[in-house]
């Protein structure tokens, strides 16, 4: 039981923007944006590069993953790469090696120069060791059927008091009775699509038509718990 009173049984453990799937042995997460600081008109608060790198490396200290699969978006281009992306890219790819983890990237709208930079294993849609679950970036619906689809591209928040958190949806039979988990940008310089009033229409996934369903998870970086809510339409009663 969270501290939200909201009790939920899943078969994996919401991370810093992230997810991990022990049952698949694999780290999850979506959005990295490589490059959108550089691609910014406007001076950026943090390194983006540095900033994922060094949050990746504590993800893969704490799981210990075999596989490790980015649902997209790992760059931030679409027509020429920013200053500084292959470099921040071979630091990504160097810290999942050091790791002993193989890496795939289901690519996403932003990865129009994806293959000119990496040389690894990429698939539109990645299906995980436990066979239930299929990965991939959620801006075209996916044509492999399964129980459940992990998605990022709509970068869901969640604002509680007045502060925006990054937060996972969890809508369980969402999509024709298969399961649809929305990851948050891995990026702390996407600013996030705030879910707590948007309708169906407002996301950009096809997965995700009727949005009240979904529960949102908060990953409490003081006590290290998931904070679980009520669904959507439910919770825009309440804050």
């Amino acid at each position: 039981m969270t501290e939200s009173g909201v009790d939920i049984d899943v078969p994996f453990a919401v991370r810093d923007r992230a997810v991990w799937f022990p049952a698949a042995d694999t780290l999850v997460l979506a959005d990295v944006h490589l490059g959108k600081a550089a691609a910014s008109s406007v001076e950026a608060p943090i390194g983006d590069g540095a900033d994922v790198v060094e949050r990746l490396r504590g993800h893969l200290a704490a799981t210990d993953p075999d596989t490790v699969v980015v649902a997209g978006d790992l760059l931030h281009s679409f027509s020429r790469l920013p200053r500084g992306v292959e470099r921040d890219l071979e630091r990504f790819v160097d810290a999942v090696d050091a790791a002993g983890a193989d890496l795939i990237v289901t690519p996403g709208n932003h990865d129009t120069m994806l293959e000119a930079v990496f040389d690894g294993e990429t698939a539109a849609e990645y299906r995980l060791a436990d066979g239930e679950t299929v990965v991939c970036h959620g801006h075209e619906r996916p044509q492999s059927a399964a129980e459940r689809y992990v998605i990022g591209h709509d970068h869901p928040a969640l604002s509680i008091d007045g502060r925006k958190r990054p937060c996972v949806l969890y809508g369980p039979d969402a999509d024709a009775g298969a399961t649809v988990l929305v990851l948050p940008a891995f990026t702390r310089l996407a600013a996030g699509a705030t879910v707590n009033g948007m309708r169906g229409r407002d996301f950009q996934t096809p997965l995700v038509r009727t949005p009240d369903g979904f529960h949102p998870a908060v990953r409490d970086d003081s006590s290290g718990e998931t904070l679980w809510f009520p669904p959507l339409g439910e919770l825009r009663r309440l804050l």
